[in-house]
Formats: C-alpha cells, structure tokens, sequence
C-alpha cells in the first residue's frame, strides 16, 4: 500500500514537472512574424515601409520584410527605427511613433529565431490605405505640369500656381503633400494663394518660377501641406480647429529640387481632408523664430545660433518641425513667458533625412508678449560625414551647402485673428551677423 502510495506521488511531481517545462517551453516560444511582429510594424512601420513611400523596402508582407530581418533587428535594436528624435524628458507628442523595450526585444527573439513566419491565420487584418496617400483626401490638387529637373547643378526653389479658384470657402481638418518624384523633391509647400494677392498674379499656370522671380512676401499666403522625408500627412484638428481656404483662392506648389545626376521629372500634388462643419478655431502655420542672420565658423563641431519673437496676439502653440541643414545636430523650443516663467517646449536631435514633425499632447496658450525662443547646434567639422565644407564660414542660404535656422510652428488662433500679425523678431534675430564667429548666441544678448 505504501508503495503504491509513493509510486502516485512520484508520477504526479513528474507530470508537475512536465508541466512546468512545457509552459516554459510555450512562454519562450520564437515570436513569428504574423502573431507578434506584424501588429509591431503595422502600428509604427507601414506608413512609410509600404510600396510608393519613401522607405527603401516595403513591410507589409512577410516575402517583403524577411531579406531584411537582421537589418530590421538592428536598426530598432540602436533606436534607429522608427525615427523619432524628441528628448523623452521633454514634453509629450499625441504623434509620438517608438518602440517599447518589449516591442524592441519582441523583433529581436523573431530575428534569433530564425525569422519565422508563423500561422497565417494569426495575422491582423491588413491596414487599408488610399493608394498613394496616408489620408483619404476629399479632394486632390495636382502641378499641371512635370517640372524638368537637370541632372547637375543648384535648382532655385522653384513656384508653380494652380488656377483653382475655389467656389466657396473651405476648412482643411488634415492635408498631405505628395512628391512627384522622391529621388528628387528636398522638400516642398503647398501654399494657399489668397484672392487679389498680388503673389503670382501674373504667372502662367503650370509654369515654374525660380525664387527670385516669384519669391513670395508676407500676407500673400499661408502653407496649407508640406512634405519632408518621414513627415507624412499633417492634422490640423486640434479640439475642433481647421485650416482657412477662403472662396476664389489658388494653389501653389514650392519646392526644392535636387539634381541626382541624370534628367529627372516631378509633378507633385496636396491631398485635403475637409471638415463637415466650421470650426470653432482657426489653424495656421508659421515659419517660428528664424535666424536669418546667423553664422557658422569654419570647423565648429558645436556652432550655437539662437532665433526669438515676441508674442503680438494671443495664440496657443500646438506644433513643432525644425528645419536645419547638413550641419545640424540638435535643436530646442522654449516659451518666456512675460511673468518670468520659462518652459522647454521641445528638445530634440535633429537628422536630415528625417524632417519630423511633433504634434504637442498639451498646447501651450501664448499671451501677449511671450517670447518664443529657439535654439540650434550645429557640427561644421570634419567629423561630420555630411559636412560638404568644413573650412567654410556658413551663413544662411537655400542651398544645402548653405544652412538655415527656423522651425515650422502650428498655431490656434481666433477666426477673426489676422495671422500675419501674430508676432515681431525680436532679441537674437535683430542682431546684426558678425563675420567669423558662430552666433547669435544665448551668451550675445540678454533674454528678459
């Protein structure tokens, strides 16, 4: 009896046992693509790694994402991928794309794993997307025309008007610039041109005019989308805010093209998503503090340039998209606020191949008299790979050889708010350039 007794206590510890192993076996089981790491890329890849966007492979198939399984590993293994560049300690975006740790280790198990492929059938249901767009645009503008773009040398930003002449007015909840050709496009705007403006008023449409031809200048028109590499469609609903299209206003098409060393063409286009009612705000977008007077030393591997202006009517900032050159490394936001208060909107690394832009999860109301500040460095040495000229004094230009200090601002205003009066340079951006030092810099004036 005894034995018998014992005999059942043993068979039961082994089949314990058994089970323990077993679910240590299930729990360390190799991810597969379709169970764990389709949902990952779907959720923060496929924007950009699908055919026709600007990703150099496609992640929306398994076939498509298996060559490149130990490049995909590494890549969000270094934080690589997706780009995200917004210093975690400052500030929260509603946009923000990363990777948890787990998600990151998750693509590493399925990469030493062997990449398998897993059960078909625990795939997510497949994202729909408009073919071509990241929104469902209700309507779409075109370039009535390819622009020719040469296969060498400097290409002025080059203008291009779209006789729209819209009907009545219109409100834009969410827009994407699409580039014709995204070898060549550095990036591009499609701005609003209002009624009776003189800008453009006497181009021919579909026509490209270089920049000193037809160089814009304030209150002629207001960005309405814009493309940057990583960028994708940009939201201007923020609590029920829209983009102002007013009735018999016209399209046209900037944008920055780069020779690649054959003949190439373009002809890009804007996507509109419009809201079904007025909004109670208005959305606009502004070029932020720029530092048109600013200078880079020869071999400076950490050029500062400062840029600021000072809140004229009350509005509330709810977007940031800095915009530097090859030599630019980092770049901050911060708000002054007339009672002394300080707050670092945003601070970030910056990567030219990445222009991103960062949707703030909490606006900031900016009274009258506030002061936006914005800090930028730079790396003109040689130690930076895409530096084309350490030796060079840089100041600011169009060119990519040349750099620039500015940030692309969303801002909610009051309808009847005149946007090209919301602020004046001030600080910084009033001083004069000084040849052979890098600056404006904080230590060059005095912030109150």
């Amino acid at each position: 009896m005894r034995l018998a007794v014992e005999s059942d206590i043993f068979l039961g510890m082994i089949r314990y046992s058994l089970g323990l192993i077993a679910a240590s076996v299930a729990f360390c089981a190799t991810p597969t693509f379709h169970k764990d790491v389709e949902p990952i890329v779907q959720k923060n890849c496929q924007a950009c790694h699908r055919p026709g966007e600007v990703a150099p492979f496609s992640l929306t198939t398994y076939s498509a994402a298996r060559p490149w399984a130990k490049a995909i590993k590494a890549a969000t293994a270094s934080r690589k991928m997706p780009p995200w560049f917004a210093d975690e300690k400052i500030g929260h975006f509603s946009n923000e794309r990363k990777l948890t740790q787990a998600e990151i280790d998750t693509i590493g198990a399925w990469v030493d794993g062997g990449a398998p492929e897993g059960d078909a059938k625990d795939a997510p249901k497949p994202l729909t997307f408009v073919s071509g767009w990241n929104v469902k645009p209700d309507l779409i503008v075109e370039m009535p025309a390819d622009f020719d773009v040469p296969a060498k040398g400097d290409i002025d930003y080059q203008y291009m008007l779209v006789k729209t002449n819209f009907k009545e007015d219109m409100w834009v909840v969410s827009a994407e610039m699409r580039p014709g050709n995204n070898a060549v496009v550095h990036h591009g705007e499609a701005w609003v041109r209002f009624p009776g403006s003189p800008w453009m008023s006497d181009a021919k449409e579909g026509v490209s005019y270089a920049t000193g031809e037809m160089r814009k200048r304030t209150g002629e028109g207001e960005i309405l989308g814009k493309f940057n590499p990583g960028l994708g469609s940009q939201t201007f609903d923020f609590g029920g805010s829209a983009k102002f299209v007013p009735k018999g206003s016209d399209i046209v098409f900037e944008v920055h093209y780069t020779a690649t060393g054959t003949p190439q063409k373009s002809r890009s286009s804007v996507g509109l998503v419009l809201a079904k009612a007025q909004p109670k705000l208005r959305y606009v977008t502004g070029y932020g503090p720029s530092a048109a007077n600013l200078v880079i030393a020869p071999g400076d591997p950490n050029a500062e340039v400062v840029a600021e202006h000072t809140v004229t009517e009350p509005s509330t900032l709810v977007y940031v998209q800095p915009h530097l050159h090859v030599r630019g490394k980092d770049y901050e936001v911060r708000v002054l606020f007339p009672n002394g208060e300080k707050q670092t909107v945003f601070r970030g690394k910056f990567d030219f191949n990445w222009q991103l832009g960062y949707d703030l999860e909490k606006p900031v109301a900016l009274p009258v008299g506030a002061k936006i500040q914005s800090i930028a460095h730079y790396d003109n040495s040689a130690n930076n790979k895409f530096n084309p000229d350490p030796a060079k004094e840089v100041i600011w230009g169009l060119q990519n050889r040349d750099e620039m200090q500015n940030c692309f601002m969303g801002f909610l205003i009051d309808s009847k708010t005149d946007p090209d009066k919301l602020f004046k340079n001030s600080g910084p951006t009033l001083l004069t350039r000084v040849a052979g030092k890098s600056g404006p810099t904080v230590d060059t004036f005095s912030a109150k």
